[in-house]
Order: structure tokens, then C-alpha cells, then sequence
């Protein structure tokens, strides 16, 4: 045999199997690490999503107490046409006073 390289005679059926063995290696861990990575992502998405419900069904909540309030308090129906709509009773005088701008 000569010096210049691996010659076929060389690659023994253990060598084979030891290059296949650090190859799958290989190929597994860089599958790993990408698993990894997307499942990280997926967790931070997952805890994103978990605060968005948390805060819809909050709101939700609220939503729901305004619309029983509109259904069965008139106060609180009053109270909206006043605030929000700027509406009086007959007969009742409004004052309305200019906004002072706030010092510096």
C-alpha cells in the first residue's frame, strides 16, 4: 500500500460504522437544536396567547356587566345620555364653564 490516501482495502466495516454513528450524531443534533428553538418560540407564544385570553375575558366580563346595567338600571342609562351625550331634562339649566389651561 501506498502513502498517498485511504485506499478501499483501508475502510474497514468498523470504520464505516463509526463515520455512519458521528454522522446520525451530527444530524440529530442539529435537529435537536432547531426542535428546541421552535419549541421555545412556541412556549413564548403560547404564554403571548394565555395573556391575550386572560385580558379578553376580562373585557368580556366588563362588557357583559354594562349590558345588564343598560337592560335593568335606568339610573345608569341617565347617567350615559348625560355624560355622553350631553342630554338634559326638560327644564333643568346647564353651566358650562370654560377649561383652564393648566399651569406650568
Amino acid at each position: 500500500m501506498t502513502t498517498r490516501g485511504v485506499g478501499i482495502r483501508e475502510l474497514s466495516p468498523q470504520r464505516v460504522g463509526t463515520v455512519a454513528m458521528v454522522v446520525l450524531a451530527v444530524g440529530l443534533a442539529i435537529f435537536g437544536v432547531k426542535e428546541s428553538v421552535r419549541a421555545w418560540q412556541m412556549r413564548r407564544d403560547m404564554t403571548r396567547v394565555e395573556r391575550e385570553l386572560t385580558t379578553l375575558r376580562a373585557r368580556q366580563a366588563e362588557l357583559t356587566k354594562t349590558v345588564d346595567r343598560l337592560r335593568s338600571d335606568p339610573h345608569y342609562i341617565e347617567k350615559l345620555a348625560r355624560e355622553e351625550m350631553g342630554m338634559v331634562r326638560e327644564g333643568e339649566t346647564v353651566l358650562k364653564f370654560p377649561s383652564q389651561p393648566t399651569p406650568r
